[in-house]
């Protein structure tokens, strides 16, 4: 990223995002309080928004409806619409920014295939537990409530069809109970919980699309990986360059995932994925990946398997972005992805200055998240700190622009040295943390073994 690439993107955000965000909180507040306790004029702003759109009147008449006390699945699956829009319109608005700064080209969403069979009554039972919680509202929510999903949510993640909406519901039902009492609580993240909330209502639908998918074939050039992990789960998400014959050069992601317990942290988190060596090597060790005939998402998502990739010779991340990220065109975003918060474009950084948290090029400073490194790699902040260039996820959050790093340039001894969050991919390499791990025994193994003695009885 250039001085004036970072000038132009954190130039004033695209006009209306801050009228935007503000009527999503006035829904949420709904909410909070419960939609059966709503003013007549609690959604006339939302109204508003969408008068000069196809919405307009199906927006108008669920705010109506519910204003009156006549609550269905059918106005809450509009509200919960508009809220997305909203949102969707923001995100557009934002990577459309992004994408100008950085000079990046994008596809456009081709849409769905087709209807995807689905289980009518486990959504019907989905969508009548949210349609408590939003009548409820966040502060009435209590125990038995929160129980009231479990049947269906249990049900639902032994359908394949419908694992990402019980998977969502599950969380959330999890979160609920974990707060509990919720009346009592100072502060609610009640921007996260109508995320939350508005996704399942649109998930929770009837029918659905499925999404398209093309095999590609050719040489996967590994940019770094970004580390989701959370008491009970745990993802890694691939950033790379893929080149295919008679193809520009594109952005995709790939991603792993394994469930965990709490006590699984540090880098014995790597022993949860031994199921996929091929991608662990080329991540420690930093080599290409040629891939056959493996899935590719309109989304830009690979659907990775092991068995239909090939480690190739090694390839430098850095000699990459610098090469090929400024011209790899960009995938387009699914719909219901569309949410600021979950922008996350690969981007790189050099020539800057470090000081309190942020790097500055040319007049322009931007700020640095090392809040989400993660503790199963060697990447520090005080790494970030000295580093003079940086791979890293651009991210919008709380009214601004960050850079993550997930890879960064370093001098040591007077030799630039790369690090990355995946350098221990197949295992610690510095001493200290190799002597801590086998001080405090192998987590996994144990695990396994009593799950295993478990399962003999």
């Amino acid at each position: 990223m250039l001085p004036t690439q970072l000038s132009a993107l954190l130039a004033d955000p695209a006009p209306g995002v801050p009228e935007a965000l503000d009527l999503v909180s006035s829904f949420d507040q709904g909410l909070v309080d419960g939609l059966a306790r709503v003013s007549p004029s609690a959604f006339g702003g939302l109204v508003d928004a969408f008068a000069g759109s196809p919405l307009r009147d199906r927006v108008a008449e669920a705010a109506d409806k519910i204003a009156a006390g006549s609550i269905s699945d059918e106005h809450l699956f509009v509200l919960a619409g508009a809220r997305s829009a909203l949102f969707g319109a923001v995100h557009d608005a934002l990577l459309g920014q992004a994408d100008a700064a950085l000079g990046r080209t994008r596809a456009s969403w081709p849409g769905g295939s087709g209807d995807a069979a689905t289980a009518a009554n486990l959504l019907a039972g989905s969508r009548s537990w949210l349609r408590e919680l939003a009548i409820t509202g966040w502060r009435g929510v209590d125990h038995d409530l929160v129980t009231a999903a479990g049947q269906t949510i249990e049900a639902a993640l032994a359908e394949p069809r419908l694992r990402r909406l019980a998977t969502l519901l599950d969380g959330l039902a999890a979160e609920l109970r974990a707060c509990s009492p919720i009346a009592t609580m100072d502060r609610l993240p009640v921007r996260r919980w109508g995320d939350l909330w508005s996704r399942a209502m649109l998930l929770a639908q009837d029918g659905g699309r499925l999404t398209p998918s093309e095999p590609v074939t050719g040489r996967l050039l590994v940019l770094g990986a970004d580390v989701h992990e959370h008491a009970t789960a745990v993802q890694i998400q691939v950033h790379g360059i893929l080149e295919t014959p008679g193809t520009a050069p594109r952005l995709v992601r790939t991603s792993v995932a394994a469930p965990k317990v709490d006590t699984i942290v540090g880098p014995a988190v790597w022993r949860l994925f031994a199921a996929h060596p091929v991608l662990l090597g080329a991540l420690a060790e930093r080599l290409t990946l040629d891939v056959t005939d493996l899935p590719l998402l309109d989304s830009g998502d690979l659907l990775w398997s092991d068995a239909r990739a090939k480690a190739g010779p090694p390839a430098d991340p850095f000699a990459t972005a610098r090469v090929l990220l400024a011209g790899a065109a960009a995938p387009a975003v699914p719909p219901l992805e569309r949410h600021p918060a979950r922008i996350s474009e690969p981007v790189f950084v050099e020539g800057y200055t470090a000081v309190d948290g942020a790097f500055t090029l040319g007049d322009r400073t931007i700020a640095v998240d090392t809040t989400r490194l993660p503790s199963c790699g060697p990447l520090t902040p005080q790494l970030v700190a000295a580093s003079h260039a940086c791979i890293g996820l651009l991210r919008w959050d709380d009214g601004g622009w960050s850079l993550q790093p997930i890879a960064v340039l370093t001098m040591v001894k007077r030799q630039p040295v790369g690090v990355h969050t995946t350098d221990w991919a197949l295992g610690p390499t510095d001493p200290k943390v190799v002597k801590a791990a086998a001080a405090a025994g192998d987590a996994v193994a144990v695990l396994r073994e009593r799950a295993g003695r478990l399962l003999r009885k």
